[in-house]
């Protein structure tokens, strides 16, 4: 085994949830750490797509870390979902499934695939189906607001972030640097 490649270890699930902001933050920080020690990274996108900060920063780490994403340029209104946002998380799931499938990665971020659920783009039982049949060593990080039980329940790792104060209350918009 190659002195940087991560020891052999079951692979965990993380659920990153709640009202509060870092969900996908933290998810990055995750990459970043695993980064540092060799690990294979991949990160998917649901309901988003652009060149968000933590994407253009992936993208200097590759080929370690890669990230795609499914969505339309901002995020998912879903008051206004259409049936593209709908095919977008299903390519998503399927683009996920692939890669958790082929075992080449440690560490997997399904970014808003929690939200996907809740909204009802993706299906519970597929997203529970892809993480219970995914090849031993590969660790999963699912974020997004509303995490369903059955994924809290799943889950090794679970963090709710709660928001207690943030500059939105004051009507100050979303900061390139710090919200995207």
């Amino acid at each position: 085994m190659p002195e940087d490649s991560p020891p052999e270890f079951p692979g965990f699930v993380h659920v990153y949830t709640g009202d509060g902001k870092g969900k996908t933050t933290a998810a990055m920080g995750l990459v970043m750490r695993a980064a540092g020690r060799g690990w294979r990274t991949a990160v998917v996108h649901f309901l988003k797509a652009g060149a968000a900060g933590e994407d253009v920063a992936a993208a200097c780490l590759q080929p370690e870390v890669s990230a795609t994403s499914f969505g339309r340029v901002a995020m998912v209104d879903p008051s206004c979902l259409a049936p593209e946002d709908i095919a977008a998380a299903e390519d998503g799931l399927h683009f996920a499934e692939s890669i958790v499938r082929d075992g080449e990665h440690d560490l997997v971020i399904l970014d808003e695939i929690c939200l996907a659920v809740a909204w009802n783009l993706l299906k519970l039982d597929d997203v529970i189906a892809m993480i219970e049949t995914r090849p031993p060593g590969v660790e999963i990080v699912l974020t997004g607001r509303e995490a369903d039980r059955r994924l809290i329940e799943l889950a090794d790792y679970v963090t709710e972030m709660r928001c207690v104060k943030h500059p939105f209350d004051k009507g100050v918009e979303t900061r390139e640097g710090i919200e995207y």
